[in-house]
This record gives structure tokens, C-alpha cells and sequence, in this order.
């Protein structure tokens, strides 16, 4: 083997040896990058959650509100049929 020959051969080794470096590096940042990722995504996701269980009482409450707004409401408008028969609910022609 000649000195030349001998000499792009240990250049070639060694390009080869940095690319392999940096394809290891470029692997550990991708595996770095989704583990990230996943924790980001159960920070919202959990986030979230914790959310709801935590305003879920006060969501229940404003549904009773509304369930007896709605039923006090039905019953004013049973008493006015009571009162006046003769109307009738619903649009007029």
C-alpha cells in the first residue's frame, strides 16, 4: 500500500468514526426529544384533568341551579295554565 493510499484511508477511517459519533448523538437527542415530548403531553393532558376534578363540584352545582331554575319555571307556567285554560302555549298564529 502506497504512503497516499495509506494516508485517504486513515482519513476515511476517521470521517467515518466522527459521522459515527454523530449519528449517536443525533440518536440520543431524538430519544431525549421524545421522552420530552411524552412528559409534555402527560403534563397536559394530567393538567387537565386535575382541572376538571377539581371545578367538577362547582359544575355540578350550577347543573342543579339550572335543573331547578328550570323546573321552578315549568311550574309558574303550570300555574298560569291553571289560571287562564283557555291559552294555549306556544306561538300565536
Amino acid at each position: 500500500m502506497s504512503p497516499e493510499e495509506r494516508r485517504l484511508l486513515e482519513r476515511s477511517v476517521s470521517l467515518a468514526e466522527d459521522n459515527n459519533k454523530m449519528l449517536h448523538s443525533m440518536k440520543r437527542s431524538q430519544r431525549y426529544a421524545t421522552i420530552m415530548r411524552v412528559i409534555y403531553w402527560i403534563l397536559i393532558i394530567g393538567s387537565a384533568y386535575g382541572a376538571y376534578y377539581f371545578i367538577q363540584p362547582y359544575v355540578d352545582q350550577m347543573v342543579n341551579v339550572y335543573s331547578g331554575a328550570k323546573g321552578d319555571l315549568s311550574n309558574v307556567s303550570n300555574i298560569i295554565q291553571s289560571f287562564n285554560p283557555d291559552v294555549k302555549s306556544g306561538p300565536r298564529p
